[in-house]
């Protein structure tokens, strides 16, 4: 007897037969696919309708299959760059070319469902949710008893909801097993005949999915105290907590970021390797991790910090939340916006240090910063038109643009010099240096390595945040030893 859950033929003949070999059926969401395709669709929602997010729980109450209907209905998701289980997918492959039927048993909308075998063109049908039922648990085992009966198919899955299948299959198979699964499965006498692995260490994905090596850029922090040359302890600890309380803010920011980009990501050549992209990390998992990190950030600045660089900080995670729902699309204005942020940080140290920021020093960091914006920017459009694409994805600028940013872009870095050259000329700087004339030995140092980072970039050489680059490039790191040893020397 058939269900209504029908098997659905990929070719033009109709409805597929039941025949007597043994199929092998795979789910799809965190087995064949890694991440959560429900959630994925639900987040490029968000993305591109930002007030669709009022009319979810509407859906919800309809029930799941509902939900996934309509969602799906909205948006499409690329399943060209889906993070598919690589080992898995080489199995199924081999799998089919011995003939063997094979068959997509998911609890994903029927539609999308549907696009994922047309494309992987391995699969000889496909079991969905329509509308009205999800098929997932006993009502997919159900489905494929009505199919194939008792012990009649092998199965695959990755998490509780597939353990009535597993159990009832003749051969049972598990990919990225969720936690516990296995021992849920052994407390069943379940024994996974092959388990197909594809995700590096968590803790690997964790430091990767916060960004570490993003919280170089929260040393701006520490610079009103460095350059003020006011290094006293508690100044110094209230820079320091500033500095973690920031870096747990900003990592937020960058996971809402990541997974409101997810889809975007996966057609980037590496962007597409982020956790979120490439579904090493769940979701569910990034937001969870998303709130625990702002409730840390924002009640160490609240408790232990001055009000004025709370203030900053929550404008930090406004303007942050905007570059990320819209204004990163917005040309010109996400640029502006970036080298604000970076210029932010320094005015957030002193707000928490209670060390005036010198207009000079506010001057020299919106054209300095500004100029690093231009070259991320510009670098990005320059690798695209390395790959032969005509734009930047996810940006607002073309290929006709690139002459122009590189043109702002060194404009600005120059005049960074410029205010530099007019501080150290002024009288401002003999308070705090006793030989202001040997700071004249910086000039040629930024100009050699803001030239150098254009240069650079003009070649295509650049591939990643300026910032990050200057704290990891060998060459920058010289420059900037001599720098600091220029400021001792003429501090003393």
């Amino acid at each position: 007897m058939r269900t209504e859950h029908s098997i659905t033929q990929l070719s033009p003949e109709g409805t597929v037969s039941v025949m007597m070999e043994q199929p092998l059926c795979v789910d799809m969401d965190g087995t064949l696919v890694k991440s959560d395709t429900l959630v994925d669709s639900l987040l490029m929602l968000v993305r591109s309708n930002p007030l669709s997010i009022f009319r979810i729980p509407g859906w919800i109450l309809r029930g799941k299959a509902a939900l996934k209907r309509e969602v799906t209905s909205r948006v499409s998701l690329d399943v060209a760059h889906l993070p598919y289980n690589r080992e898995l997918l080489a199995y199924l492959r081999e799998q089919r070319e011995t003939g063997r039927r094979i068959l997509l048993a998911t609890g994903a909308d029927k539609a999308l469902a549907e696009r994922v075998a047309a494309h992987l063109k391995i699969f000889d049908g496909v079991l969905a949710s329509d509308g009205g039922t999800n098929l997932i648990g006993d009502r997919k085992r159900e489905s494929l008893r009505a199919q194939f009966g008792d012990k009649g198919y092998d199965y695959i899955g990755n998490e509780s909801a597939d353990i009535p299948l597993l159990k009832d299959a003749n051969v049972a198979m598990i990919a990225n097993p969720a936690p516990m699964l296995r021992a849920r499965l052994r407390s069943r006498g379940v024994t996974p005949a092959r388990v197909f692995l594809d995700r590096p260490s968590a803790a690997r994905t964790f430091v990767k999915a916060i960004r570490v090596h993003q919280w170089a850029k929260n040393v701006l922090i520490l610079i009103p105290l460095v350059l003020a040359h006011a290094l006293r302890m508690q100044a110094f600890a209230n820079a320091l907590l500033a500095f973690f309380c920031f870096s747990l803010c900003a990592s937020a920011t960058y996971l809402t970021n990541d997974l409101l980009d997810i889809d975007a990501d996966r057609k980037h050549p590496r962007k597409r390797l982020r956790p979120f992209a490439a579904g090493n990390l769940s979701a569910q998992a990034g937001a969870v991790i998303c709130v625990l990190f702002l409730a840390l950030g924002i009640a160490g600045a609240w408790l232990f910090l001055p009000s004025e660089f709370l203030a900053w900080l929550l404008v930090y995670l406004v303007a942050t939340l905007a570059y990320s729902f819209y204004l990163k699309r917005v040309v010109l204005v996400d640029v502006i916006l970036l080298s604000g942020l970076y210029t932010l940080r320094v005015l957030a140290g002193g707000a928490a240090t209670q060390v005036p920021i010198s207009p000079w020093l506010a001057a020299f960091s919106v054209f300095l910063f500004l100029s690093l914006a231009m070259v991320k920017r510009f670098s990005e459009l320059k690798n695209a038109l390395g790959r032969g694409t005509t734009v930047a994805h996810g940006r607002g600028y073309r290929a006709d643009d690139i002459d122009q940013l590189r043109s702002f872009g060194t404009a600005s870095a120059y005049a960074s010099v410029v205010v530099f050259a007019l501080y150290i000329s002024g009288r401002d700087v003999t308070a705090l240096y006793q030989h202001p004339n040997r700071m004249w030995f910086m000039t040629p140092m930024m100009l050699l390595w803001l030239s150098r980072i254009w240069l650079l970039a003009s070649r295509g050489e650049l591939n990643e945040d300026p910032v990050i680059f200057a704290v990891t490039d060998r060459m920058s790191l010289f420059i900037g030893a001599i720098i600091a040893l220029i400021t001792i020397l003429a501090a003393f």
